[in-house]
């Protein structure tokens, strides 16, 4: 099995398959990029470069290149499989000591490779040139190993990735979802849960601005607030700015995301420790159902895509029970999806809304977060009452409070436009 140093081949190429390993290391793109590299140097190698994505849902693929030529790998967590391809030149590195390490820290029930020698050199003639001199290898920067791992938020269309530094600061399983905090590169800090990314340090304002202050201004009266999931504590922040508010009670159903966002994103979880804050770590569909009638001048639903425990938050039931929590003049606004990524989503929403508060008493607006999928997303504003979001607001008084508080991208004028509907969304809302 294996070649001595008088090895007659240019190098040793072994393909490596991977049987029923651990699912939830084979979706790790951090674990896999560590396991790879340790691979390569336990084997003797030098490392020059490892370049690792990760795909929503399932599987990574990566590659580490060596002096000595590259360890490359693509993972199907779904069925506990890896496939690796190590190819080593010479006879320094032994490619054996990888697949060893790789069997053994991938949780391999077992394996199975093959090796073919490559570059047989009675086959080959070798050919004079000119060339750099070889560097000195006693200096520390001869070689400099370059980390490219990249997470990737993608449907079977459509796909995000963002680079990141392939340390997770945060994560944990927890009942209910996989909760991750990763340090981009591009976009600071990211929560992600279930390999979507939920929000970033870069751009985490517009969402949370946007699903705030256009509802509390429009109402101009709110004092009793309810927030529905919200965990990384942005939208109670930015409801808490208006000192017209008396209470916000949160629901949110994910300890661990509280816990993370309050450890690594602290600017973002600013408020939990407002007075004013009822903080509940529980489930919002059953708090909903049991919440009294008349109660609520503002419900925040702050949720995210129909899957895992949001997708309750996408019934009939659900927002039947929020309509009956609100006062006779209350305001409800939720994640209303993206009319270009989710459409099926965002028309089915639109329909229950209309269902429950009545067709002329839904309004959507838009907005634009570069990090989520196609960068267009919505709201959806729904009255029981009065209030009336596009013709009864003053756009001097929203500038003035955008102003005062330092707002980065909410205005009176971004308020007014928001509601602006693009052609084919009303082509989609008709159909």
């Amino acid at each position: 099995m294996y070649v001595e140093d008088n090895s007659p081949n240019l190098g040793r190429h072994i393909i490596v398959e991977y049987y029923n390993c651990d699912p939830q290391i084979m979706n790790d793109v951090v674990l896999i990029e560590q396991f790879m590299v340790q691979a390569a140097k336990e084997a003797q190698a030098t490392v020059v470069n490892s370049t690792f994505h990760h795909f929503s849902p399932f599987g990574v693929s990566g590659v580490v290149v060596i002096e000595e030529s590259h360890l490359a790998i693509h993972t199907w967590p779904e069925y506990g499989y890896a496939a690796v391809d190590i190819f080593t030149c010479g006879s320094a590195v032994n490619p054996w000591i990888c697949y060893k390490y790789l069997e053994k820290h991938f949780k391999a029930g077992y394996g199975s490779a093959m090796e073919m020698q490559r570059g047989q050199k009675h086959l080959l003639s070798r050919k004079d040139f000119e060339f750099a001199p070889k560097r000195d290898q006693d200096d520390p920067n001869a070689v400099k190993h370059n980390r490219n791992i990249w997470f990737t938020d993608r449907d079977e269309n459509i796909a995000l990735s963002l680079r990141h530094t392939g340390d997770v600061l945060f994560r944990e399983q927890s009942p209910y979802q996989k909760v991750q905090i990763l340090e981009t590169y591009a976009y600071g800090k990211a929560l992600t849960i279930d390999g979507m990314f939920m929000t970033t340090e870069k751009d985490e304002y517009v969402y949370h601005e946007m699903i705030s202050h256009v509802p509390v201004l429009s109402h101009k009266n709110v004092k009793n607030v309810l927030v529905i999931g919200g965990g990384d504590g942005g939208t109670v922040r930015e409801v808490l700015r208006h000192k017209s508010v008396e209470k916000v009670t949160m629901v949110e159903i994910d300890d661990a995301v509280v816990r993370a966002c309050k450890e690594y994103l602290p600017n973002i979880a600013s408020a939990f420790d407002d007075p004013r804050l009822e903080l509940i770590i529980g489930d919002g569909i059953d708090y909903v159902a049991k919440a009294a009638d008349n109660t609520y001048d503002l419900i925040i639903v702050d949720g995210s895509d129909p899957v895992g425990p949001a997708k309750g938050l996408f019934s009939d039931e659900f927002y039947q029970n929020i309509y009956r929590s609100l006062n006779e003049n209350g305001v409800m606004v939720a994640q209303g999806e993206s009319p270009r990524f989710n459409q099926h989503a965002f028309v089915d929403l639109r329909r229950c809304f209309s269902n429950v508060f009545g067709k002329d008493k839904v309004w959507n607006y838009f907005f634009f977060v570069p990090t989520y999928p196609s960068g267009m997303w919505s709201f959806a504003l729904c009255s029981k009452g009065s209030v009336d979001p596009v013709h009864n607001v003053e756009v001097e008084a929203l500038e003035k409070f955008s102003e005062e508080h330092g707002l980065r991208y909410y205005n009176g004028h971004i308020h007014k436009a928001a509601f602006a509907t693009p052609n084919f969304v009303k082509s989609l809302l008709n159909g």
